[in-house]
């Protein structure tokens, strides 16, 4: 098994609702990620940084995405992040020429909501780490698994896709 760092950005998939403010806000705390990520049987690191929606993430953010993984000890690394802007950030880190092993998955529906998608799509992340055998941008998303740029979102379906 590999070591993995998690990184959590934000995201649908760790959006909470908050009964005061009656809106949905970030757990920066990554609760749903450690909770499930507790199942699994290898070591991991979950570290929080950004939290926001995508659509609100700047190439600022991407750049501190960017420092935060070039400084990792860390080969695989798994990033939860929101979906309508996944593909941009894949594209930025493709750009910078790293050589690790990164697959970014997220959640269509808050894991708060329904666990499920989150669940599947971050196990499905994790399993297809552990499978891959090379370095690269990948996408882990609704049972989809492949380099960044063959994978993406169809919005007209609301799930993403080869």
């Amino acid at each position: 098994m590999n070591k993995i760092l998690i990184i959590s950005t934000g995201g649908t998939f760790n959006k909470v609702y908050d009964p005061i403010k009656g809106d949905f806000s970030i757990d920066n705390t990554s609760h749903a990620l450690e909770q499930i990520a507790s199942k699994w049987l290898c070591e991991f690191n979950i570290v929080n940084i950004i939290g926001k929606d995508s659509l609100d993430m700047t190439n600022h953010d991407r750049l501190e995405l960017l420092a935060t993984i070039s400084h990792s000890e860390y080969h695989h690394i798994l990033i939860v992040h929101g979906t309508d802007t996944m593909d941009v950030t894949a594209e930025y880190l493709a750009d910078a020429d790293l050589e690790k092993c990164i697959v970014l998955t997220g959640a269509m529906v808050p894991y708060s909501v329904d666990p499920v998608e989150a669940t599947a799509n971050l196990s499905s992340a994790y399993g297809y780490i552990n499978a891959l055998g090379q370095e690269g941008i990948f996408i882990a998303m609704n049972g989809v698994m492949g380099p960044y740029e063959k994978v993406k979102k169809d919005r007209s379906k609301g799930r993403f896709s080869l």
